[in-house]
């Protein structure tokens, strides 16, 4: 049984927890109004302790059941502490929120949504000074004040409702050269699913008479029929508008609109991977804008392979946004990617941005006159063939955990291919040496890597290799491996 609390009361086992961008519940259930004013006095805490109260907070909020209350909540708390608000005005995009706290100057930025989850769930952001996650110090120093109380002020901070939108959409819509685009006279499909990045990319498409077709535009809490995150099977119908209309790309945006999808003038999905490639390539070819670049621990090595070739130092980083925000603000970095769907460009913010990232795509294609099938399959010819794909296992601590045990243990081979060698920046990654990539040119490296989540009865696997049914092959033997008995089984 939860423990119902007061504004400022904290329950003795606290449920929430902040993760690598923040903390998420079921609505109703982890989710409620008592835990998320414990998360806003956490947030409020750091604040009031760590930077400049005095420049206040944005708080913003996504189309999910409940974010605009939720978000006025935690308003709420944070005034309660003298601390100035600004509230969006409306549903907002995480990367409308984030730059208006690094435009406005405010000491941080609060985000009511769970991003990709499933229409159960919400979630606090929480968004540093500068406009992207917060470092890890900086979220362990928010987790450390959950069991704090947040003192009130004898003068409640102001709350003012604030258009974080119109200054992000005039910021994107000139970071691209829409007229080029116009002038390509490729036809675009844009799915919302659901989300706060809903009429963005149509309206400032339709500014130059891009033709477009948008689909899941509308509010919709529940997300009917789909998970709001860019990846099959949830980018079906996106898949038949694209092929029905004739369009060259289709292009989605998860729930709060800092990921990417897209799908090919085919209906080929083109996954994060080949899209952070697609943007690396054009940016540094093409644009020619200097940089050095980072991805995490289980994308694409492609990216390597395009480094090396025009001599740009990679950083390899653990897994979540947050590792590439910290070296974008240490380095000068052109683009960071995960393989979540979240690409950042530095010029712009240190922070994932999918519709963005969505416009970049559409100028890559027009400026190389190449529909996006086209890009991807000139990057498989240049640079080898690279396939991947990941699945998550739903399954009991006991069984992940020994599964990672055994992985650490050692393990001689996957499907039937050696490994060899290990890999452990954040998790289990094994290199295998696979014979079919003896029979291919330039043929991408084998890998398999294992990770249990630290918060939930999850593990993913992820595997990359120079076939699609090579990537299926290792995930049908690291699924194998997880759910063996914890005493027997190949090794």
């Amino acid at each position: 049984m939860k423990t119902v609390i007061a504004t400022n009361d904290v329950p003795r086992a606290c449920p929430v927890k902040f993760g690598t961008d923040g903390w998420r519940g079921i609505i109703a259930e982890d989710f409620t109004f008592a835990n998320l004013r414990v998360a806003a006095s956490a947030i409020a805490n750091y604040i009031l302790a760590e930077e400049d109260p005095t420049r206040g907070i944005c708080i913003g909020y996504d189309t999910r059941f409940g974010s605009p209350g939720f978000a006025q909540a935690a308003a709420e708390v944070v005034a309660s502490a003298g601390i100035p608000v600004r509230l969006a005005s409306g549903i907002t995009p995480t990367p409308a929120l984030s730059l208006a706290v690094r435009d406005s100057g405010s000491a941080g930025g609060i985000m009511i949504t769970s991003s990709h989850n499933p229409y159960q769930w919400n979630g606090v952001k929480f968004k540093a000074s500068y406009g992207g996650s917060g470092k890890p110090s900086m979220m362990a120093a928010i987790e450390s004040y959950l069991e704090k109380p947040l003192p009130n002020a004898a003068v409640a901070g102001k709350i003012a409702r604030v258009d974080f939108l119109s200054s992000y959409i005039e910021k994107i819509a000139g970071f691209v050269d829409l007229e080029k685009i116009a002038a390509s006279r490729y036809k675009l499909a844009i799915d919302s699913m659901y989300g706060a990045g809903a009429g963005i990319l149509e309206g400032i498409f339709s500014r130059v008479k891009i033709p477009c077709i948008e689909i899941h535009r509308e509010h919709d809490p529940r997300f009917p029929g789909i998970n709001p995150e860019p990846i099959l099977p949830h980018l079906r119908a996106l898949q038949q508008v694209v092929v029905e209309q004739h369009c060259q790309a289709g292009f989605a945006t998860d729930g709060d609109a800092d990921r990417i999808g897209a799908v090919d003038e085919d209906g080929n999905m083109v996954d994060a991977h080949k899209i952070f490639a697609i943007l690396l390539r054009w940016l540094i070819e093409r644009k020619q804008w200097p940089g050095e670049v980072v991805r995490t621990f289980n994308t694409t090595r492609m990216v390597d392979r395009i480094c090396a070739r025009h001599n740009r130092k990679l950083h390899e980083v653990g897994i979540g946004f947050k590792h590439i925000c910290d070296l974008m603000l240490e380095r000068e970095i052109l683009i960071g990617g995960e393989e979540s769907g979240g690409i950042g460009i530095a010029r712009h913010l240190p922070e994932r941005d999918g519709l963005l990232n969505a416009l970049l795509l559409a100028n890559v294609m027009a400026d190389e006159n190449k529909s996006l099938g086209e890009l991807v399959a000139s990057l498989q010819q240049e640079y080898g063939e690279h396939y991947y794909d990941r699945i998550d296992l739903h399954i009991d601590d006991a069984t992940k955990n020994a599964a990672i045990a055994r992985a650490r243990a050692g393990v001689k081979s996957f499907a039937e291919m050696p490994v060899d060698r290990v890999e452990t920046l954040d998790g289990m990654k094994f290199f295998l040496r696979n014979p079919e990539a003896q029979t291919k040119q330039n043929a991408a490296e084998s890998w398999l890597l294992l990770r249990a989540s630290g918060t939930e009865p999850l593990l993913r696997i992820y595997a990359e290799s120079c076939s699609p049914a090579g990537v299926q092959c290792l995930l049908h033997a690291g699924r194998e491996f997880t759910l063996q008995s914890q005493s027997g089984g190949p090794r």
